[in-house]
């Protein structure tokens, strides 16, 4: 595979080494509605404009999963909230993501059932041991976090995309936490993006943060 989406890397730093994931759901499926906007946004496709997120150019960008994502934003009729499509992307994403590196030979699908009863499907290396594109954007993460100076803006997202939904604390255990947080937010604030995509990547953080807040508020109370 020559390249990955940020939705391809999350699904890979969510999933652990034996196919199951760890950050959960809905919290991988709003995280991956997140990943969407951010590709749009890095790609100036959309921008926040009054608090609402804004299509500038609704060209395609020859990735269809974007581009179904670009479409139904065009097709809006008004502009809304980044808040008001963390839920309306994140339908079928986690599915069609998984797909696709399955597709592509980075993970493989098993499916068998736990105790005899009840299904379950996981998503392991086809090699048992982590794939080699989710071993490069884990150094590529922690050479930002553990050095200095600018960030490229994929590697930024990444990790502004992983503090979202909580998967940084899961993914840099081994990182002094106090050292993780500072640069976290000198990264966040850091010119690794143009003006109009910072301020819409600024707003999908706050919304993904709320969506997941909310998830797990539901899941305790429930």
């Amino acid at each position: 595979m020559d390249s990955l989406l940020l939705t391809d890397e999350l699904v890979l730093l969510a999933y652990d080494d034996d196919g199951a994931n760890r950050l959960g759901r809905p919290h991988l499926d709003y995280g991956l509605a997140g990943a969407v906007l951010l590709e749009l946004a890095l790609a100036g496709r959309v921008e926040v404009t009054d608090k609402h997120l804004v299509v500038t150019d609704p060209a395609p960008t020859g990735v269809p999963l974007l581009d179904d994502a670009l479409a139904m934003l065009a097709a809006a009729g008004r502009p809304r909230k980044p808040k008001n499509w963390i839920g309306k992307l994140a339908k079928g994403l986690p599915e069609r993501v998984l797909d696709g590196l399955v597709d592509t030979g980075v993970l493989r699908r098993e499916s068998d059932k736990v105790l005899l009863i009840f299904p379950r499907t996981r998503y392991p290396s086809p090699t048992g041991v982590q794939p080699a594109v989710e071993t490069e954007a884990r150094e590529r993460m922690a050479a930002a976090l553990t050095g200095n100076g600018p960030v490229d803006a994929r590697t930024a997202a990444l990790l502004t995309l992983t503090r979202a939904v909580g998967l940084d604390r899961k993914l840099f255990r081994e990182l002094p936490k106090e050292r993780v947080k500072a640069r976290m937010d000198e990264i966040s604030a850091g010119d690794w993006a143009s003006a109009a995509a910072r301020k819409a990547i600024d707003e999908m953080q706050a919304a993904l943060m709320v969506a997941t807040t909310a998830a797990i508020v539901t899941t305790t109370t429930s």
